[in-house]
Order: structure tokens, then sequence, then C-alpha cells
């Protein structure tokens, strides 16, 4: 059965990118939301196997730790993996304070370390 990703705050163009490597990459099924609560509806509805959140929210350029940090925060959800979709090192740092596995950002989106990284829970 293909894994399930749900990504979280990603502009069209972003999320094509990523659900193009995704499927690729792993065979997986991309979902996408936009916000913490469609995000946290949909994980309630259907489990999903990772979750990619963008670090600022493309609909409203809020804070997508803030969306890990409800996640983990929920005993219903704690356990699903979550990654940070950013850049920025110190931001990766924050995510995984807040219980996120350690993610990668959209310029590393082909790397072999991005791809290692997302097998450890896609394969």
């Amino acid at each position: 059965m293909n894994k399930r990703v749900l990504d979280v705050g990603n502009c069209a163009l972003d999320h094509g990118a990523i659900r193009a490597m995704l499927e690729r990459t792993f065979g997986a099924v991309v979902l996408q939301t936009q916000g913490p609560d469609d995000t946290l509806a949909q994980l309630r509805s259907e489990p999903v196997d990772l979750v990619l959140v963008n670090r600022k929210l493309d609909q409203d350029y809020s804070d997508g730790l803030e969306i890990i940090r409800a996640i983990k925060a929920d005993p219903d959800l704690a356990s699903v993996p979550c990654m940070l979709v950013t850049n920025f090192p110190d931001q990766q740092e924050l995510a995984v304070a807040a219980g996120a596995e350690y993610g990668f950002g959209k310029k590393k989106l082909n790397a072999e370390a991005t791809h290692e990284r997302l097998a450890r829970v896609l394969k």
C-alpha cells in the first residue's frame, strides 16, 4: 500500500514540486492542506504516514512550527512523523525540539540527504 504524505502550507508551485518528487521517488500519495484547522481535521479523518509543514504558511504567512506543536500536543496525533520544510538550520532545530524529524529545505528537495531522511519514514 502506498504511503500517504500530507503537505501543509506550500504554494501551488512548491506543492507540485514536492508532490512530484514524492510520487516519483517513493510512490507516495500526497494530500494538501493550508493551515492548522484543515490540517488537524485531515489528520483526524484519515491517517497519514508523514506530515510536511512549510516554515511559513502560504495562505497567511503564519508559523508552521505552530502546526507541528499542535500535532505533537494531541495524544491521538503525536505519533505521526512530521518534518519542517525550510532551508534554515536553526528552524529545523526548533522543529526537532518540538518533536519533529529533521526536515529539509526546498533548495535541497532532490538531494540525496533529503531522500535518505524521507526514506526513513516512507520506505
